[in-house]
């Protein structure tokens, strides 16, 4: 009998005790290559020495001291390297314990920043359907993942939603796909004039969408048009990079690719590679000096904000991304994994498309191809993929409600940036078994 209340009250869950590598390992000496980094966190692996021998200096040295009293030198060399690491005018750096405290924190910096500079009329968030940002209540409101939403509806503020990049589903067989990415990127531009752009705050995505859509990448031109638009309207461009950043998708940070940069990105999962829980905000110098030059004061804070045992792991994860040079392995290694998986599975009739970038690929299920309609709900794809897929020793990250939050399946995969070639071939492997083993159930 347990006493936690786990993420299902009936769940049987299998007890992990050890990790090596890619791999994790139960109570009965049974191994599970890790293909989704458990939510795309496991980014080194479970064992990695490096980051395991800072925790132990940073143990040895200082465990906690509060912030309030304290700065430290884990903290202070993380920013330091996170802001390298990002495009001028991101200089700064806050630090919390996970992506929803990120997005939160977030969402409160863009409100003090117009209360900063003499715009209190600013209040309105406007987000788009199927992202997903986090569990908190601001976050949740923000987010457009209606099965998260729906029991929580009565206690979040209100949000507009616009639509999703998606197009795979969305673009029109005339339409090319500058003319899709800015078709849908300036619905943001109606909504601004329709809600006053006197009272729209900022504009939050995902620049690839994680678990809610399935690795779904914005398309050529779209994040351009959107970062026009804000600066147009003087709204601020918020970009959650919780799920796809910190190398996930072949840069260090994902919104590289889309030559553009936001006024705020949120950070964690990868950021401690799971061997701690961290997140942040990474700042522009003008939200920074607004708040800096006016009260001086972020009326925020966390009691484990800027951890020092926190900082120690994620720093020396970051250095090991840097140093190791596994950005240009998750760029191979993604390639290489696209391939496999595209040669493997799209065969299947039930296998619609194959996207995302880096190490972060989504695989949509569906019941026909040519007119891409979804399996149907009760087949409950996503939960008899992920049982089929433990039940061969690999962990992948199924969800259903791909299209709108009811109808529609994906699985999501983000290995350990350190896989191997022959690791890539047993997670396809098994993966394709899985499928074909729940295809068997779903009678078509």
């Amino acid at each position: 009998m347990t006493h936690i209340l786990h993420r299902h009250c009936h769940s049987q869950l299998p007890t992990v005790t050890c990790g090596d590598g890619i791999y994790l390992f139960d109570q009965q000496g049974k191994q599970y290559l890790d293909g989704c980094g458990g939510a795309a966190v496991s980014n080194l692996g479970h064992s990695h020495t490096a980051v395991k021998k800072a925790m132990i200096e940073q143990i040895e040295s200082i465990p906690f001291a509060h912030t309030g009293f304290f700065t430290n030198q884990a903290s202070e060399e993380l920013a330091t390297l996170l802001t390298d690491l990002a495009p001028e005018p991101l200089n700064h750096v806050y630090f919390v314990s996970g992506g929803s405290e990120a997005v939160e924190s977030a969402l409160k910096m863009a409100r003090q920043y117009f209360v900063e500079i003499g715009k209190p009329s600013k209040t309105q968030f406007i987000a788009r359907r199927q992202s997903y940002h986090g569990n908190t209540l601001g976050a949740l409101a923000v987010g457009g993942n209606e099965w998260r939403r729906e029991k929580f509806t009565p206690l979040l503020s209100e949000v507009t939603h616009i639509s999703p990049c998606y197009a795979y589903r969305d673009q029109q067989d005339n339409e090319s796909e500058l003319d899709y990415s800015l078709r849908v990127a300036n619905e943001l531009e109606t909504e601004i004039l329709a809600l006053g752009a006197e009272n729209v705050m900022a504009f939050v995505a995902e620049p690839v969408v994680g678990a809610t859509a399935g690795a779904l990448p914005a398309t050529k031109g779209y994040f351009k048009r959107i970062r026009e638009i804000c600066d147009k309207y003087d709204v601020l461009l918020i970009l959650d990079e919780v799920m796809c950043g910190i190398g996930r998708t072949g840069t260090f940070y994902a919104f590289e690719q889309d030559q553009i940069v936001p006024d705020l990105v949120t950070i964690a999962k990868g950021l401690g590679a799971g061997y701690q829980p961290i997140g942040g905000v990474v700042i522009s110098d003008k939200i920074y000096d607004a708040i800096a030059h006016g009260s001086g004061f972020f009326q925020h804070g966390h009691t484990f904000m800027a951890h020092p045992v926190a900082c120690a792991a994620a720093l020396a994860t970051v250095q090991t991304i840097v140093s190791e040079s596994l950005l240009d392995k998750v760029q191979e290694q993604g390639k290489k994994l696209r391939t496999k998986l595209k040669e493997s599975l799209l065969p299947l009739s039930y296998v619609g498309d194959i996207r995302g970038r880096g190490l972060f690929i989504g695989i949509e299920l569906v019941a026909d191809k040519q007119t891409k309609t979804p399996l149907p709900t009760s087949t409950e794809a996503n939960k008899v993929v992920k049982q089929l897929a433990m039940k061969h020793g690999l962990m992948c990250y199924p969800m259903a409600g791909t299209i709108n939050g009811r109808a529609g399946h994906h699985i999501l995969l983000a290995p350990p940036f350190i896989i191997n070639d022959k690791q890539l071939d047993e997670l396809v492997s098994k993966l394709k078994t899985a499928l074909v083993e729940a295809a068997q159930g779903w009678a078509l």
